[in-house]
């Protein structure tokens, strides 16, 4: 993106764009999974979910934790406040603006009045 958020990149919402992974992060939302609780809840084969597990901790969005043979995947907060920060900018930017149109309009009003 730009240098004004330098946590968030495009691979974060490259990675966040595909439905399946999106499912996925929704999922982990509620917390940590296997990869086989993760298959099973989204009806994935295992094969394909690993497949957007490693796309998604590649990306930095998940962490992986090995305990016996399994593993344990949960969502890292960076990624997210880094999203959230982004669209806080916006949310400044466009306030500003209906601040600035109520102050015309309430300029223009006044300006009829006299």
């Amino acid at each position: 993106m730009s240098g004004k958020n330098p946590g968030l990149d495009t691979t974060t919402l490259s990675a966040l764009a595909e439905p399946n992974r999106m499912d996925i992060v929704e999922l982990l939302r509620d917390g940590p999974l296997t990869v086989g609780e993760i298959a099973d809840r989204l009806g994935l084969r295992q094969p394909q979910a690993s497949k957007h597990l490693k796309v998604l901790s590649d990306n930095g969005i998940l962490e992986v934790k090995a305990e016996a043979n399994r593993r344990i995947y949960k969502l890292r907060p960076e990624p997210f406040h880094a999203l959230d920060s982004w669209v806080k900018s916006f949310r400044l930017a466009i306030e500003d603006r209906f601040d600035n149109l109520e102050d015309y309009l309430l300029d223009l009003q006044n300006k009829e009045k006299s």
